[in-house]
């Protein structure tokens, strides 16, 4: 039922006919021309005593030049390539104007863009009049156009907790545009704002499914994807977690990425340690395989080539100070035995 209710509240994109404005400007302006001219008669009338003639086409002139002339203009617009105009008319949804060129609309119609008004954080500030100042600037200079090209959201990084509750300091890039006009003006309050805040839920919803790394004692085999290890993955996922939330406001989303993955700082010191203890023991781990296989040819070679006949004492003895020297983290020092070794 909630569905069908929304379905009904959304507005869907109309795509708005317009004529071609440089027809309607010349035809505008020989009229302005023509009433002009008819003022001017009006006045000479009426300096000849014609009262009744002169006060028609002093009126006349007056009221085509000075008011529906004037109206008339209003309804010429000029658009840019990947531009779009959102109109309405007294109130309701007139259409939606698309594509470059000169066009003449209805000029009672009225364009609308809630991303185009200044914020109140764009012009809070220390001084009232300089931030009264900064509103009017903004209002003057802001477009009831909007913008059909392909934009880049960056957020602010964030801290948020992984699967393993370590907390990470992210950040993301999301490349988006405007797939649907008439979505984004009417059924959110501001498309821009509604983005960025549906970007930050989606980051902590997918950040705290997965760790941000793996080692190799984790997942029992299971290969499981980590945000450092799996980042094409987790873009992927990302992107279409946001898109599922700005489908209402008309939005489409290109491409998502992580631009900023750290361990938070009160953390990032034991990480560290922890990561070079594992270098350390996987180091450790090869230098010892690489002893004993060194070890193993050497009493092999020793018994194939009959160069000396030791017994299981001496070899546990030779064993044992070939792997001292072998993965030791010093150069040994060798001692020359001269006599027996009972």
């Amino acid at each position: 039922m909630n569905d069908l209710i929304q379905k009904k509240k959304e507005i869907e994109e109309k795509q708005l006919h317009a004529k071609s404005g440089m027809g309607i400007l010349l035809l505008l302006l020989l009229l302005m021309v023509v009433f002009i001219a008819a003022m001017v008669f009006g006045i000479i009338d009426l300096v000849h005593e014609r009262f009744l003639l002169g006060g028609i086409l002093l009126g006349v002139g007056a009221l085509f030049s000075c008011i529906v002339g004037p109206i008339l203009l209003c309804g010429l617009k000029i658009l840019k390539p990947n531009e779009a105009l959102v109109l309405t008319l007294f109130g309701k949804y007139h259409g939606t104007l698309c594509g470059p060129g000169f066009f003449y609309v209805n000029p009672f119609v009225t364009a609308v863009n809630p991303a185009a008004q200044p914020t109140a954080s764009a012009v809070s500030g220390t001084d009232p009049g300089t931030a009264a100042l900064q509103a009017a600037s903004q209002a003057a200079l802001a477009s009831k156009k909007i913008s059909l090209k392909a934009m880049t959201l960056n957020n602010e990084k964030q801290k948020i907790n992984d699967k393993l509750g370590n907390p990470i300091i992210i950040g993301i890039v999301v490349i988006w545009r405007v797939a649907n006009t008439a979505k984004a003006v009417f059924n959110v309050d501001n498309y821009k704002e509604f983005l960025s805040i549906q970007c930050d839920s989606a980051l902590r919803n997918v950040v705290r499914l997965y760790p941000y790394d793996i080692s190799e004692d984790d997942g029992d085999g299971v290969e499981e994807k980590s945000l450092r290890g799996s980042s094409q993955e987790i873009a992927e996922i990302l992107k279409e977690e946001i898109q599922k939330k700005v489908e209402i406001a008309g939005l489409e989303i290109s491409e998502a990425r992580i631009t900023h993955l750290a361990y938070a700082p009160e953390i990032a010191a034991a990480m560290l340690q922890r990561q070079q203890a594992s270098a350390i023991i996987d180091a450790r781990k090869l230098i010892v395989e690489g002893a004993v296989g060194m070890v193993e040819m050497a009493l092999n070679k020793l018994g194939e080539n009959e160069i000396v006949t030791l017994d299981e004492e001496r070899k546990a003895a030779m064993v044992s100070n070939l792997l001292v020297v072998l993965c030791g983290n010093k150069d040994a020092q060798p001692i020359v035995n001269s006599g027996s070794i009972y």
